[in-house]
């Protein structure tokens, strides 16, 4: 007993980064040398699987919690926040447009894209939205429906605020405390899985799919670093008017690595309320706006959805201008959003937004399929950008009340020391 204490304590004194990285090294070697042992990547899909299966019941209680034990009010900060989300999911579809445009890519189409039925068209799109926020609160929970989930816990929430009685509230925080621990002890094993999940995408892909598709994975993350280290950085300097690479870096470190590996922004939660709590952020504010963000904020869908579905215009020949293209991936990502319970999330709208610019649903499922292919970096990066971007924008908000009332900025940000 004595050994294995030692062992764990070992393993947790070293960094999750350090770790996360001794899992990848270790999985493409096993890869390499024992491609036919499939029981490894078993340890990715349990990683997977208890992720998917937690972030919802965590998103949950977040919301209700919260919001029945909030003693202040969601003012003109909360407008803010989502005011950047949606700011950010346009910037974020314009440069991949102006990007699409610079560096045109021709697809080798996959052979088959998946057995999941793609969206029609916007009204499709949004008319399953709202039937998607109002379906039963417990199918919700059981189907990662994560719009149902926050109308629902939010009713819950605001209902409980007036008439729960101080036990009650108390069960809420605790419960909530508790959800958030479990995650954290999913997401300390995800060495582990992230191993498994390497050495199933080495061993059935080999490493030349780092090539086959290169061209089409640069123009995806360089988007989303652009993204990430340049607008959102002016956001928050014109709003701060300070260098906001303090902030940047904090919020990369802290949130975007976790979220890299676990491609989960729901189980990247609370991560981010840790952050939060460190940035000396309201918790009445960012324990609402937090798990918003990991619905709603589609930075890097705005993004793959554009790049993707041109991509598959210019592969076909189809000339879109840069007008029309901007306007239909933006109302592609926004729909995003109403897809977080589907599995493939902003992949399966690429048909919807190649319908609208006349692509056949064959060569659009194609897409698809080149989609869950590169999956592996396109939604590490994706789900990163949108993860560090919630805890960002909610301390941007946050600082910028702070500066209105006189308050000074954390040192930190503006280098000098506070009184």
């Amino acid at each position: 007993m004595k050994a294995l204490k030692a062992i764990a304590d070992k393993y947790n004194s070293a960094s999750l980064i350090f770790r996360i990285f001794i899992g990848i090294v270790t999985g493409i070697i096993l890869a390499l040398i024992f491609p036919n042992a499939t029981w490894i990547s078993t340890l990715g899909d349990l990683f997977v699987g208890a992720l998917k299966s937690i972030a919802p019941v965590l998103v949950a209680v977040l919301v209700s919690s919260s919001l029945c034990q909030g003693t202040g009010k969601l003012d003109r900060r909360f407008g803010m926040v989502i005011l950047f989300y949606m700011l950010t999911t346009f910037l974020a579809a314009f440069v991949a447009v102006i990007v699409s445009f610079m560096f045109p890519v021709n697809l080798t189409l996959a052979t088959e894209a998946g057995e999941q039925a793609a969206p029609g068209g916007v009204g499709e799109v949004l008319y399953n939205l709202l039937m998607n926020i109002i379906v039963n609160p417990i199918q919700a929970t059981a189907s990662a429906n994560y719009m149902g989930i926050l109308f629902w816990s939010a009713i819950l929430g605001l209902t409980l605020k007036g008439i729960a009685s101080d036990t009650t509230k108390t069960f809420l925080s605790d419960l909530a405390d508790a959800v958030s621990q479990g995650v954290r002890w999913i997401i300390n094993l995800a060495p582990f899985g992230i191993c498994g999940l390497v050495f199933a995408s080495v061993s059935g892909n080999g490493l030349n799919i780092f090539v086959t598709y290169g061209k089409l994975v640069a123009l995806l993350v360089g988007s989303m670093l652009v993204v990430s280290l340049i607008i959102d950085p002016l956001i928050v300097a014109v709003s701060l008017h300070v260098n906001p690479y303090p902030l940047v870096w904090r919020c990369l470190k802290e949130s975007g690595v976790t979220a890299f590996f676990t491609r989960s922004s729901a189980a990247n939660i609370p991560v981010n309320m840790a952050l939060c709590e460190k940035l000396g952020l309201d918790k009445d504010m960012y324990s609402v706006s937090i798990p918003l963000g990991a619905t709603i904020n589609m930075d890097g869908a705005a993004i793959t959805i554009t790049i993707m579905t041109l991509a598959a215009a210019h592969t076909v020949g189809i000339s879109v201008d840069i007008p029309t293209a901007l306007i239909l991936s933006v109302l592609a990502a926004l729909a995003a959003c109403g897809a977080s319970g589907v599995a493939g999330g902003s992949l399966l709208l690429i048909p919807m937004a190649c319908s609208l610019f006349g692509i056949s649903n064959d060569v659009a499922m194609q897409v698809v399929g080149v989609g869950f292919i590169i999956g592996v970096i396109q939604d590490s990066v994706e789900t990163a950008l949108n993860s560090s971007g919630d805890v960002m924008f909610a301390a941007t908000a946050e600082y910028y009340q702070w500066r209105k009332e006189g308050k000074p900025l954390p040192e930190f940000l503006t280098g000098k020391k506070n009184k």
